[in-house]
């Protein structure tokens, strides 16, 4: 993986590919390249190590205004072989007639080398891709089969997942695209065709797409295309969507960073995630309405997800069981896949994805599929996978989440979770109308969440103080627990400071052992049930000499006296203060990657759509 663009057309390809790419850089990326087909049928492929930017100064010195009707271009993020110029991708054939780019893994890529080594072909890189792009070419050039057979050949001899497309010099008017298990789209504008891992770099050009689905393969010829089958040769239907994302999601405005800029959109994804989804009595979840008499029967729910989005289940899991009364297990999808989990048609299984791509998530859904159970996707982009393979879902209303550190779409999957406890609850009546009255009254809680971007210069300079810090502990209890989990993650990920999550009461069963002068400990403090219980876990790390920093909507005394630094937040319900203390959290750690100028939205190692395992 990482990110696929492509272009057929009479325009010149390259200024639109290496635009795309651009487009495409928040996924995080160690390499790129593009191949183009000039007018004269000659395939050129440029490559670097690297980023996009020596990739465009190397073409502008050697003829990116040659006119190209058709190119494909990538960003790699290294799975097999090193992150060189060797690797990264397009990769060319033995005998250069084909050229592929391919985001995924070909999981039997080692039998089929051996196989082609033993027909004398030889290979050049590390890679599992150039495995598939000598596997077409061998079957084009001996199998003597034409260009859509060899690759449909390719395909059904591979295991594992892919999103490919195809050049081929002797038919410069054609192009293949392909997916199974990674995403790929196709954008239509009269004459022109552009492909993408994601909308990004189609958007600006066309609101007209086609989401392969898995198996299928897109065929262009000319000025016309057909959408067939992998596995048989058959034409199937164009299912054309128009997308009608703002292309202004995909810039920074006045902000430095994406992640920035996406933390202040808090203030509108939060209340758009809820708008128009609740009355002043109940939950409104339209997604759902087809299977909610099911998901009310259900014994059990399932939530499974990776990452950030296993955080967000944490916390609903915690609300469902409070609200609902309904058993939740959270369990992350790339160990739900393998797990005996009790899964069965009397289990709802809820899957949380940002992308609504990730690989194991997916996984996770398909063997939930499989046991009959009822399928809920929690997502961020229509038209993805998970949407499309779950029964029913919930879209978060995020638009584009372009920094590679989850923020928005973090906190607008906690209002959906809450949102769903509540009707669950409801329907279960386990809930009083009153109490969901108070529940479902957001607009105090919504105006909290400006008031905690005005404390934005207050955490920076507090931030700035443990910037060359080398360990945090983040500690909170019940619902803040998973909190506490985020906020490390978001520090881990962007500012590369170690830092761990932990309940406050388990600081003492291990990690309190790392405590010393030098070490931050991060505390998140409600006024609820938990107050005084955590205030004897800050006393425990204090007696050590360790730094306390403290977030809490108390304006107690003992506080000031333990913190070494306190950040107040307003007052609101104890599930809305959680999501007031994320956005702290993750003000605190982009001001610490900041501080140590780092690329806050491309971490190093770090992929924003992980489709593969």
């Amino acid at each position: 993986m990482c990110g696929i663009v492509a272009y057929k057309g009479q325009k010149n390809c390259y200024p639109i590919l290496i635009n795309g790419l651009k487009k495409l850089e928040y996924r995080g990326y160690d390499s790129a390249g593009v191949a183009c087909i000039t007018e004269q049928g000659k395939i050129t492929v440029t490559k670097r190590s690297g980023k996009v930017k020596q990739l465009e100064d190397v073409l502008k010195k050697h003829g990116m205004n040659k006119k190209c009707i058709g190119g494909i271009a990538h960003t790699r993020w290294a799975t097999h072989g090193r992150p060189n110029q060797i690797n990264a991708h397009p990769h060319i054939d033995e005998s250069a007639t084909i050229v592929l780019v391919h985001n995924g893994i070909i999981e039997n890529y080692d039998p089929i080398k051996k196989f082609l080594k033993s027909k004398k072909v030889k290979f050049k890189s590390e890679t599992d891709t150039e495995v598939l792009v000598q596997l077409i070419g061998y079957f084009y050039k001996k199998g003597k089969l034409n260009f859509e057979q060899s690759v449909r050949a390719a395909l059904q001899r591979v295991d594992g997942a892919y999103a490919i497309v195809v050049l081929n010099k002797d038919e410069p008017d054609s192009m293949i695209a392909a997916r199974k298990g990674s995403p790929l789209a196709l954008g239509i504008n009269e004459k022109e065709f552009f492909v993408g891992s994601d909308i990004s770099p189609i958007i600006s050009h066309t609101q007209q797409i086609i989401y392969l689905e898995d198996s299928q393969m897109a065929v262009i010829k000319n000025d016309n295309y057909e959408i067939k089958s992998i596995d048989k040769d058959i034409s199937l239907p164009k299912i054309v969507e128009k997308i009608d994302y703002k292309i202004d999601d995909y810039d920074k405005g006045k902000f430095k960073f994406f992640m920035h800029k996406e933390i202040h959109e808090q203030v509108d994804t939060i209340s758009n995630s809820i708008i128009g989804r609740t009355t002043e009595h109940n939950v409104i979840l339209n997604g759902l309405l087809e299977y909610w008499s099911q998901i009310e029967a259900s014994d059990k729910i399932f939530i499974t997800a990776c990452g950030t989005s296993w955080h967000a289940g944490l916390i609903g899991k915690n609300l469902i069981e409070r609200f609902a009364k309904v058993p939740v297990h959270v369990e992350y999808a790339s160990e739900f896949r393998y797990n005996r989990t009790l899964v069965d048609n009397k289990s709802v299984v809820i899957a949380i994805s940002q992308s609504g791509e990730t690989a194991d998530t997916l996984a996770a859904i398909k063997k939930a599929n499989d046991y009959g159970a009822i399928t809920i996707g929690i997502c961020n982009v229509a038209g993805s996978s998970i949407s499309r393979e779950t029964d029913c879902g919930v879209f978060t209303r995020c638009g584009h989440e372009i920094g590679v550190a989850s923020t928005k779409a973090f906190t607008a999957q906690i209002s959906i979770l809450y949102l769903f406890a509540l009707k669950l609850a409801s329907s279960r009546k386990q809930i009083s109308k009153s109490a969901m009255t108070a529940h479902l009254d957001f607009s105090s809680s919504l105006r909290k969440v400006r008031s905690v971007l005005r404390k934005e210069n207050e955490i920076k300079k507090i931030a700035l103080k443990y910037k060359n810090a080398s360990d945090f502990l983040y500690l909170g209890r019940g619902l803040n627990f998973p909190v506490a989990l985020e906020g490390a993650l978001k520090l881990k990920e962007i500012s590369y400071i170690h830092a761990e999550g932990y309940p406050a009461a388990e600081m003492k069963h291990g990690p309190i052992a790392l405590v010393d002068k030098n070490m931050p400990n991060v505390f998140i403090v409600p006024k609820d049930m938990t107050y005084e219980k955590i205030i004897s876990n800050i006393e425990e790390i204090r007696s050590r000499k360790g730094k306390i920093i403290i977030i809490t909507d108390s304006k107690e005394k003992i506080l000031k006296d333990l913190a070494h630094d306190l950040i107040i937040i307003p007052k609101t319900n104890h599930y809305m203060f959680c999501v007031l203390a994320t956005i702290v959290l993750q003000l605190f750690a982009y001001y610490i990657a900041v501080g140590k100028k780092l690329n806050v939205d491309q971490p190093r190692n770090l992929a924003k759509s992980v489709t593969v395992e």
